[in-house]
């Protein structure tokens, strides 16, 4: 098989099953934790600062930001968790945030899961998960831009042609074709903001059940961000499942 359809192949598999396959790099960050937080505890203690993970959450929210951003001006069937269906585009995004970069929600994806990466306070890892970010996403638009080269032709060559894959520039922006849906923006991004919350509150009490060396639960910020934000989804949820949150064409 060539190489480019080697590439293609892979990024249609991994496109399809991109909502569970960074779950093993998941697990292998928080047996990271564990042991760095051990080794530090036992061995220099704690010396990063207090903020430090309040840091992390301002990069991975600033993730869900972009994410949100994206979707919220995006019509129904070109953006969105299209998993079983494969490839999904009934138009090409080209104006709001689509003009200053081609993968806006990828871009949203790398600091969501940057900011987790950072809290196992290993740099070795984060330096990983960057190259194993870079590999994996990769393929994934290698094979979308593959998919709508296809299907639209001509104006996706000179739409891409003036618009960066990964790293936005602003040069060419261009205002969004449609308005803000906050309805789709919620039904879309629900899942990420409890993700985040209830990911920081394990590592947190992971992390000071090592500590302490027993299992003590703390109603701290971390606890009740990741209590609002499961009541949000759940709420959320039940809003999507009675269709209250549906638009046309959002």
């Amino acid at each position: 098989m060539a190489l480019q359809e080697e590439f293609k192949t892979q990024g249609d598999f991994l496109f399809k099953n991109r909502s569970y396959l960074p779950l093993i790099i998941l697990v292998i960050g928080l047996l990271v934790f564990i042991y760095q937080k051990h080794y530090n505890t036992v061995a220099t203690g704690n010396w990063l600062p207090e903020f430090y993970y309040y840091i992390c959450l301002g990069i991975s929210l600033f993730g869900l930001y972009i994410r949100v951003v994206t979707v919220g001006y995006t019509p129904k069937n070109t953006s969105g968790r299209n998993t079983k269906e494969g490839q999904i585009a009934e138009e090409l995004n080209t104006t709001g945030i689509y003009s200053i970069v081609r993968h806006p929600l990828y871009l949203g994806n790398f600091f969501m899961w940057l900011g987790v990466a950072m809290l196992t306070e290993n740099t070795w890892f984060v330096i990983a998960f960057i190259l194993f970010y870079a590999f994996y996403y990769e393929r994934i638009m290698y094979a979308e831009e593959s998919f709508l080269r296809q299907k639209f032709g001509n104006t996706y060559l000179d739409w891409a042609k003036n618009t960066p894959a990964f790293m936005p520039s602003f040069k060419y922006y261009q205002k969004a074709k449609y308005p803000f849906s906050i309805k789709k923006a919620l039904k879309k991004e629900k899942n990420g903001l409890a993700a985040v919350f209830l990911l920081f509150w394990a590592f947190n009490f992971i992390g000071e059940m090592i500590k302490l060396q027993a299992i003590r639960f703390e109603y701290d910020f971390w606890f009740y961000g990741a209590l609002v934000s499961s009541i949000i989804y759940i709420v959320l949820k039940i809003m999507k499942k009675q269709k209250l949150l549906d638009e046309i064409n959002r």
